[in-house]
């Protein structure tokens, strides 16, 4: 697009495309403005007290997340965090099963086998395992982003195009190298992808672990209020599920950028 310079100062002007690209933006909330405004109607005007009480107004839902947010009790993301770093171990044995058949052989059997149980059901096992608490939570998360992270590291390796493997040794690379120039740069978009997939689905497992098996958390937050009809609070909860989730996945998508300018995986 061309640039138009304004008379008299020289200078290129894009204003008129700054706010044009804020418009966009905010066209795009239009809906969700829409909905908290009906939202807030009929909490306030149409319901009768005692049924407003189960669908709370936004403006109480906002006021309930300001107590949170200044209490603390929102805070869930340390939990994933620790077991994202124990899962990554899922990075070297991908790369070792799509790279030798021999591995592969050896540690498939065993992965298909555990591979389709969910981490739901591990819950009851765990907390007879490691207690109710942090260990207990990290482990049903550890669970869920394993295995996305397994299966996806494997098929990005296996998809590699065999002529580069070939040019490879073919000018005396030797294997180590071909896995650190080659199969790990290639691998990596189906990598991250695997990791962005893994992260959401440990993002609902804790929070499903928390409700269950934990004394803190948006899990134990959102159980806890049910239990003292406290719905502004249980829609605090899951609203703050829902945007950390989001936000996880644009922080994966905006890295996967960065670190493979190359790669049209990320692009969008």
């Amino acid at each position: 697009m061309s640039t138009v310079v304004t008379a008299g100062t020289g200078k290129p002007a894009t204003a008129s495309s700054a706010w044009l690209q804020r418009f966009k933006r905010l066209r795009a909330l239009g809906l969700l403005a829409i909905v908290l405004a009906i939202w807030q109607v009929v909490s306030t005007f149409v319901l009768d007290p005692s049924t407003a009480m189960l669908l709370p107004a936004p403006t109480a839902v906002a006021k309930a997340f300001w107590e949170l947010i200044l209490s603390g009790e929102l805070l869930s993301l340390k939990r994933e965090i620790v077991a994202f770093l124990w899962a990554t171990s899922a990075i070297p044995l991908g790369i070792a099963m799509g790279w030798s058949k021999v591995v592969n052989e050896q540690v498939d059997p065993l992965v298909e086998v555990l591979r389709p149980v969910p981490p739901l059901a591990w819950i009851p096992l765990s907390i007879l395992w490691f207690g109710i608490g942090d260990v207990q939570n990290q482990f049903i998360i550890f669970l869920g982003i394993f295995f996305p992270v397994l299966l996806n590291t494997i098929m990005g390796v296996r998809n590699i195009e065999p002529n580069l493997v070939r040019a490879a040794r073919c000018l005396g690379a030797s294997e180590i190298r071909v896995l650190r120039r080659i199969v790990l740069p290639a691998a990596l978009p189906q990598i991250i992808t695997g990791i962005r997939v893994g992260l959401g689905v440990g993002w609902m497992a804790l929070v499903a672990a928390e409700l269950v098996g934990a004394n803190s958390g948006l899990g134990f937050l959102i159980n806890d209020a049910r239990t003292l009809l406290r719905t502004d609070i249980v829609i605090v909860g899951m609203i703050t599920i829902g945007v950390v989730g989001l936000l996880i996945d644009r922080t994966i998508r905006v890295s996967g950028r960065r670190l493979m300018p190359w790669s049209r995986t990320f692009s969008a």
